[in-house]
């Protein structure tokens, strides 16, 4: 089982420095993924929740790659919508060449209904442009030239080129708790990527993830799920406590649950810190490469990919 982690890349006191520090910390360290989340713009119901400035993903990814070797770099999720997908294609395929064939591509629907009209997009059809999408970019990381006749994108003869580095493509995770974001990553993932879930609460959901991809006549993909990570130095009662949220031995336990459930991949966000008091901005990569030290110490055994 692989960990990564997800880096701050929004709100007062993030800079290129501070998303270096992060990133570079976590390889150091040996963890293996390192992902960053997406908002084109910021409307009033996005900055509440997450403020200015917001470095975009895909730029962000690429001067990373070059300031780091080993570690993948991936999104949790880009809002796959909001861009049209020939230049998401190239994009990613760019990154994926430019990295080395360490790309990670999540993907989403986004939730705010002030974004996808600053942008112009119309909020009910997502899930619909969401699926076309996915298809359009994976015929255009695996195929030269594409002609695509969609709903939302309509051409002949197009070629995006270079392809990414990974065969057949970089691996799509698909975000999401919905029925439908099960469905969707039935049909188009190599893994669902859920958020805040753990072991039981995936197990759970696992029948509708198997009957998708069955339909679609595909294998089930991986399960990668993100949960939140905040150590605590007295255990946290089971009924207010979040997966990755309390003690060592709590968070380890969360951890062998998830590897005993077969996932190949968890990824812990160390910085959302409304769920246990505020870290200041100044002080988070600090505060978070102190929380990964922790575990990476006591937890985790990061070159055999397992726990001590």
């Amino acid at each position: 089982m692989k960990i990564g982690i997800n880096v701050l890349n929004y709100g007062e006191g993030t800079t290129p420095e501070s998303i270096e520090t992060w990133v570079r910390g976590a390889e150091e360290l040996g963890y293996h993924l390192a992902m960053i989340s997406d908002h084109v713009t910021l409307p009033p119901e996005v900055a509440g929740a997450f403020p200015p400035p917001f470095y975009d993903p895909f730029t962000t990814l690429a001067w990373l790659a070059g300031r780091t070797s080993t570690i993948e770099l991936g999104t949790t999720v880009v809002v796959l919508p909001y861009r049209h997908p020939l230049q998401t294609a190239r994009v990613t395929a760019n990154l994926d060449r430019f990295s080395g064939g360490r790309l990670v591509f999540g993907v989403g629907l986004g939730w705010s209904r002030q974004e996808y009209a600053a942008l112009g997009i119309d909020y009910a059809s997502r899930g619909r442009i969401t699926d076309e999408y996915l298809a359009c970019i994976k015929e255009h990381w695996t195929q030269p030239v594409v002609s695509f006749q969609g709903e939302h994108v309509a051409y002949t003869d197009i070629t995006t080129g270079p392809g990414p580095v990974r065969d057949p493509h970089p691996p799509v995770w698909v975000g999401g708790l919905s029925d439908a974001a099960l469905h969707r990553a039935g049909r188009f993932g190599d893994a669902w990527h859920p958020y805040t879930l753990g072991a039981d609460a995936i197990r759970e959901r696992l029948p509708v993830l198997e009957a998708a991809a069955e339909a679609a006549d595909r294998p089930t993909p991986a399960v990668t799920p993100r949960i939140a990570l905040h150590l605590t130095e007295r255990p946290v009662e089971p009924e207010s406590r979040l997966p990755g949220h309390g003690t060592v031995d709590q968070v380890r336990a969360d951890l062998e649950a998830l590897a005993e459930l077969g996932v190949p991949y968890v990824v812990l966000d160390t910085f959302l810190s409304s769920y246990a008091g505020p870290v200041p901005p100044a002080e988070s990569p600090r505060h978070d490469l102190t929380q990964l030290e922790t575990v990476a110490e006591r937890i985790l055994d990061l070159p055999g990919e397992t726990l001590r």
